[in-house]
């Protein structure tokens, strides 16, 4: 590996280790923006049946460190170093086989279903145990920087880009997918190791179609062979990423749920109609109305005189003996 191709997979693993969303650093650590550079910049341009199981290397070396460092509490670096370890002697066996790149295909697509079932069924027996309580977990989405200061990083980076390179003598063609910027992000992500893991195990099957494309066309150009493993990179990472099933549209709290009830114009059955006010009664339903005071049973109506009141006479003098009638 050239320097510049160290200065350049510096300042990439830089830029993905000074993210702080778990999710969206699996996302851009699975950027085949080193491949592509080691592709490029050394003589290890071939990608066959090894270097494709080289991605289950990458799962391989952060399961590695995330079980040694919160199961069997490993300091970090030391399980990071378990990592590499794991890493180096999966590249010693794979290198000593010849594999067909079919083969190894159909083994890598096998194994990533499984993982993303096993996954799934996790999934599904952490949200039935609802009752536990929730581990506390420090996340990086507005959480406090747990991290080494960004200069002092880039130092650190640097030196292991050169690490990285002097590797390249043991590894051969396994520097391809060699976990450059994992060594690190593993360290600012140890409080998030199991998500990380989840997420690039999920993103790792983008990097399966861009090395998938670039075999194919490899014998016919670096160039075209890179530009097709790009856009199948893109192609799976927007499938891997669409949503299965829309989410449902929450309710506007504007609209009102309909009432069930009966209609305003038509009484209950169990109800006699009220009586409209006097206010509300048009005159044609005056003269239709019957009086219940006029109205005697169902013969004709009766004619009722009211009757007049005389007014009182007015008294005549004592000395007028009273009329006898």
């Amino acid at each position: 590996m050239t320097w510049s191709a160290v200065l350049l997979v510096t300042a990439v693993v830089w830029a993905v280790s000074v993210i702080r969303s778990v999710r969206l650093r699996a996302l851009v650590y699975s950027l085949p923006l080193p491949m592509t550079l080691v592709l490029v910049s050394t003589d290890n341009n071939r990608v066959e049946g090894a270097q494709l199981l080289g991605v289950l290397g990458l799962n391989l070396f952060f399961v590695t460190v995330a079980v040694t460092h919160h199961r069997l509490r490993w300091p970090i670096l030391l399980a990071d170093a378990a990592g590499i370890a794991v890493y180096v002697a999966l590249s010693a066996g794979l290198l000593a086989v010849v594999i067909p790149f079919e083969v190894a295909l159909a083994i890598t697509l096998v194994l990533w279903l499984a993982a993303m079932l096993l996954l799934r069924r996790r999934a599904r027996l952490n949200t039935a145990a609802a009752d536990d309580p929730p581990a506390a977990v420090e996340t990086s989405n507005g959480g406090r920087p747990d991290g080494l200061p960004p200069l002092l990083k880039l130092v650190v980076i640097f030196v292991g880009a050169i690490l990285t390179a002097l590797l390249g003598a043991v590894l051969r063609g396994m520097v391809v997918t060699f976990p450059y910027s994992g060594v690190l992000v593993a360290v600012e992500a140890r409080h998030q190791l199991r998500e990380f893991s989840r997420h690039f195990a999920r993103n790792s099957l983008a990097l399966v179609g861009f090395l998938t494309a670039y075999h194919y066309l490899q014998d016919v150009s670096s160039a075209v062979a890179l530009g097709a493993g790009w856009a199948a990179f893109a192609v799976v990472a927007a499938a891997l990423h669409l949503p299965l099933r829309p989410r449902p549209a929450a309710p506007d709290p504007t609209t009102a749920a309909p009432t069930i009830g009966s209609p305003p114009d038509q009484p209950s059955p169990d109800r006699r109609p009220a009586t409209p006010p006097a206010g509300d009664a048009t005159p044609g339903d005056a003269a239709r109305r019957r009086d219940p005071a006029t109205s005697t049973g169902g013969g004709p109506a009766v004619v009722r005189r009211t009757a007049q009141v005389r007014p009182p006479r007015p008294l005549r003098p004592a000395a007028e003996p009273p009329s006898v009638r």
